[in-house]
């Protein structure tokens, strides 16, 4: 019998989410916030922003009702076209309206150190 593992969602800031970036890679399980820019019912496809970078959502597998200008946190596997575009096909999608971006993303970069210094300790 298979046994399949669904990602747990990485968790990334936009701004981080380009070629060069390690999550930047076909398959990759990504959470990632930010707020809709634009959404198109007939394809399905959200825009979302945080700072300068933008990200495309397929939201087909979702029944969630999105809102232009509120914030949303999206988890699923990251689809690299040849162009270099990605996509996160996202199979879980939340309204965090009411998130401070700012201090959202200070408390991702203190999870990393945390995790990197209890790595580098030898505790897991």
């Amino acid at each position: 019998m298979s046994t399949s593992v669904i990602g747990h969602g990485e968790l990334v800031i936009l701004e981080e989410l380009n070629p060069s970036s390690p999550h930047f890679k076909q398959g990759a399980s990504l959470r990632v916030t930010g707020k809709l820019q634009e959404y198109t019912v007939e394809s399905a496809i959200a825009v979302i922003v945080d700072g300068s970078a933008t990200l495309r959502i397929d939201t087909q597998l979702m029944r969630l009702n999105l809102r232009i200008g509120s914030i949303y946190q999206f988890i699923g596997e990251l689809v690299i076209e040849p162009s270099s575009e990605a996509t996160l096909k996202a199979r879980v999608g939340r309204n965090v309206d009411g998130m401070d971006l700012n201090l959202y993303h200070q408390s991702i970069l203190l999870l990393r150190k945390f995790q990197a210094e209890q790595t580098s300790s030898g505790v897991a």
